[in-house]
């Protein structure tokens, strides 16, 4: 049992490549969907969930009133209950962030020639070259933006990846072949300790999505049901809104335990 996430650019063949390995697999493969069920369960317009985890946070910050990290928090926990059924393929933002540490995961990152994509993009929307490639240099741009601003790190960073895959020489069906055989490996299969983590993440993202309309500069992790809420304060936070934080937390199925911690802002 395993799970795969495909981080691609637009048009550079990642969703293709997902489906067909899913299909290879029989996993189940996953996209937009966990944004849907975010945006349902939590009475979230589906606009506002697409926006926060694609669009750069400048923009967040000018449009959405309650803040990214609330709807990330929302993402996060929607996208963890599907990664914790296994046999999943993931293709698009954030997954290979979300699910780092994890030892099950085989991440992927699909790259094209702009060329490619530009023809591609001409093709499908019947569009001028100038048009297409000022499209994707603008969803590019905005991609590493958010992804910088949100986890410090570079989408194109080739470390964060097992597999980092050229659609040039090697095709669409060749890039499914060498996926499938990768997550073969005894290192991609799911291990006690691997699902413990799994669970771990998920606990914390649910507590913090219990959470974070109370107190949104919160840091949420767990192990083994043991949970610690850590926030921060520029002289002091009630007592009354900490044991509130805790309440709330230890109502979340599965916490065993919660430990808030208070660190001071300099």
């Amino acid at each position: 049992m395993s799970v795969i996430t495909i981080s691609r650019g637009t048009y550079s063949g990642g969703k293709e490549i997902a489906e067909k390995v899913a299909k290879r697999l029989n996993y189940e493969c996953v996209a937009r969907e966990t944004i849907l069920e975010a945006s349902k369960e939590f009475n979230i317009p589906e606009i506002k969930l697409v926006g926060a985890i694609h669009d750069a946070p400048s923009i967040l910050d000018r449009f959405f009133n309650y803040g990214k990290e609330k709807f990330l928090a929302y993402f996060h926990t929607a996208f963890l209950e599907h990664m914790k059924k296994d046999n999943i393929v993931y293709h698009g933002l954030a997954g290979h962030f979300i699910l780092r540490g994890i030892s099950h995961v085989l991440k992927v990152r699909i790259i094209a020639d702009m060329e490619d994509r530009v023809k591609l993009e001409m093709q499908r929307k019947g569009v001028s070259e100038e048009e297409a490639r000022n499209f994707l240099v603008h969803d590019d741009r905005e991609r590493t933006k958010w992804s910088q601003a949100l986890y410090g790190i570079d989408t194109n960073d080739a470390s964060l990846y097992d597999l980092v895959i050229h659609l040039r020489k090697i095709t669409v069906d060749d890039a499914v072949d060498i996926i499938c055989r990768a997550i073969g490996l005894k290192q991609f299969k799911s291990t006690p300790e691997s699902q413990n983590a799994m669970d771990d993440l998920l606990l914390s993202a649910m507590v913090t999505s219990s959470i974070i309309n109370m107190k949104p500069d919160i840091y949420v992790t767990s192990k083994m049901g043991a949970v610690t809420i850590t926030t921060y304060a520029s002289t002091f936070v009630e007592d009354e809104l900490l044991r509130a934080l805790e309440s709330e937390a230890k109502k979340v199925p599965g916490v065993k335990e919660v430990r808030v911690s208070v660190r001071s802002l300099r």
